[in-house]
This record gives C-alpha cells, sequence and structure tokens, in this order.
C-alpha cells in the first residue's frame, strides 16, 4: 500500500475532500498529522512543501500539494500511476 502523508486540520473542508478521493482511490495507510493541534508540526509543514495551507499531501516522497492539486494529478491519469509507483517503493 502507498504511504500517504497529510498535513490537516479537523474542520478544513478541503483535506475531507483529499482524505475521501485517496480512500476511493484505495489508500488505506493515511498518516494524517494534525496541525491544529501542534504547531511544531503545523511549522514543519511549511518549511517541507513551503505552503502555509492545508491539507498538504505527500504520496511517498513526493509533495502533490494539496487538495486541488491532488483532483488534478487523479484528472490528469497520474494519481495511480504515483500510487502505484510508491506501492512499489514501499514493498522494496
Amino acid at each position: 500500500m502507498a504511504r500517504v502523508l497529510m498535513y490537516s486540520t479537523a474542520t478544513c473542508p478541503y483535506c475531507q475532500g483529499a482524505e475521501r478521493l485517496l480512500a476511493r482511490k484505495g489508500v488505506r495507510d493515511l498518516e494524517r498529522v494534525r496541525v491544529d493541534l501542534d504547531p511544531a508540526r503545523r511549522r514543519e509543514m511549511i518549511e517541507r512543501s513551503g505552503r502555509r495551507s492545508v491539507p498538504q499531501i505527500w504520496i511517498g516522497e513526493r509533495h502533490v500539494g494539496g487538495c486541488d492539486d491532488l483532483h488534478e494529478l487523479d484528472a490528469a491519469g497520474e494519481l495511480d500511476r504515483l500510487l502505484a509507483a510508491a506501492t512499489d517503493t514501499a514493498a522494496a
């Protein structure tokens, strides 16, 4: 299964939308980091992504961006490939 990391907050509708899309794609191992509960993790997210908004999503080692970016990858047919590649890397 692909390793997916998502920085999020409890009430963010974009976080929830990204999570729903990932669930439809079969992602069951989603690591959620609640930046609304831990300011240090928010700083970490900003340093890693260069962005302040949530969600910020990584598939494997690749930063894919936020919810809109995730949906764009899916529309372009790239999300499945990326998830499969991250699964192959995780299994190795």
